[in-house]
């Protein structure tokens, strides 16, 4: 399969609505937090967590981003999304 083929069968699914309801599910946006915590965890112990509070900002805006949870409460010093 070619690269163009892959695109566009990528794109057809991405469209596809039971593909988006699956997306946005509570078990979709369990499995994003638990990848942005370890990679927030990761980027942490290799600047040995210097920069902890960046890495914990640039964490939520990413789960903010493409996360479903409209709780400004769930992540301390995460914003509601807009």
């Amino acid at each position: 399969m070619g690269l163009g083929k892959i695109v566009k069968t990528v794109k057809t699914l991405a469209n596809d609505p039971k593909v988006q309801q699956h997306l946005k599910s509570e078990k979709a946006e369990q499995i994003s937090d638990s990848v942005l915590d370890k990679a927030a965890g990761a980027a942490n112990k290799v600047t040995g967590g210097k920069h902890e509070e960046k890495i914990t900002r640039a964490r939520d805006a990413a789960d903010r981003a493409i996360g479903t949870d409209d709780d400004p409460d769930a992540r301390p010093g995460s914003a509601p999304k807009q």
